[in-house]
């Protein structure tokens, strides 16, 4: 299965051209990056990019489960370790030799096993539980989080040894809003992904939902993008997404009430169907400005020295933003 990265942002280019000098050395790796930015899909395009493709590519998610069930699904245990241990089971470290190895969510390793999981990365060997006969392995170890290590280390939650075994490469993955001129070529991607592994089919964006895509800020990044989509071929109705993005965009106005930016964005959208982020950036800010002069001039029953002071600007600033109106009104 081929695990594609999608995207033609410099960021994703400096990625691709890492990935191809690093796959094919066993360094550690390390990938930083938002939740959702699509940490995993880089791990699996390293072992897909390496000699070791043919091998396994084992993934445990260390958020997932307590400690003594992560110590024993990393490291395995012996028959009779603990009560149910009714025969041997191997760790996930073992089946992961001479493939990779992916921790996912590293940062949320309790610390009691991030001591064994350094001694793991020292020595090339540990214990089984219960065992008392080393167990060598040779896996390619990748790992990820979303957490600011550093914060970690100095908060007394990660261990500062482990972070530099870690992170010998290191990879950050840039969030969504920051790469937005991918997001059409990621639409087309999970579109097509969807039809191909769900059996579904053909489906369009329409312009004015692509502008509101290109306009919104993506916390949730490419898995949030992922999920409207498979929404909307499941049929949802477009209008429903747009809400909630609409929701989720607005900004608190003066006397707090919403103010969409999509609104503004999707004003500059006309027929065309086409649209620039540098435009919908500078008409959702014009849009915005417009919002609280006119509030504030309200407050103000129309005294523009009034208004020009409590909004911290010049009298000449004020009319130039109210495109010459001052004038006319005197």
């Amino acid at each position: 299965m081929e695990y594609p990265f999608i995207g033609n942002h410099h960021s994703i280019k400096k990625i691709r051209e890492l990935v191809s000098m690093v796959s094919d050395m066993v360094l550690n790796v390390l990938l930083l990056g938002e939740t959702g930015t699509g940490k995993d899909v880089v791990a699996r395009f390293l072992h897909q990019s390496s000699p070791r493709k043919n091998n396994k590519f084992i993934k445990v998610n260390c958020a997932a489960l307590p400690l003594s069930l992560l110590e024993s699904e990393l490291f395995g245990y012996e028959k009779g370790a603990f009560t149910g241990a009714d025969k041997l089971k191997p760790g996930r470290f073992e089946q992961a030799s001479d493939g990779v190895m992916f921790l996912d969510e590293i940062g949320d390793m309790p610390l009691p096993l991030q001591a064994k999981l350094l001694n793991v990365l020292q020595s090339g060997e540990y214990n089984r539980l219960g065992g008392s006969q080393s167990v060598k392995v040779n896996a390619w170890v990748i790992s990820s989080t979303n957490h600011d290590l550093s914060k970690d280390i100095k908060e007394g939650r990660f261990r500062e040894d482990l972070f530099y075994r870690l992170n010998v490469i290191k990879i950050e993955m840039p969030p969504l809003r920051e790469r937005k001129e991918d997001i059409p070529l990621l639409v087309d991607y999970l579109i097509k992904k969807n039809q191909q592994e769900l059996n579904m089919g053909d489906y369009n964006i329409s312009p004015e939902l692509q502008a509101v895509f290109l306009q919104y800020n993506w916390p949730g990044n490419i898995r949030e993008l992922s999920a409207f989509i498979l929404r909307l071929m499941m049929g949802d109705n477009p209008d429903n997404i747009r809400a909630e993005i609409e929701q989720k965009t607005s900004v608190p106005d003066i006397d707090g009430k919403a103010i969409s930016l999509v609104d503004a964005a999707s004003d500059i959208i006309g027929n065309s169907g086409k649209v620039s982020l540098k435009e919908v950036k500078t008409v959702a800010a014009n849009y915005i400005e417009k919002k609280a002069i006119d509030h504030v001039l309200s407050m103000t029953n129309g005294n523009k020295v009034k208004t020009a002071k409590i909004l911290k600007i010049s009298y000449k600033t004020l009319f130039n933003k109210m495109g010459g109106e001052l004038k006319a009104q005197g």
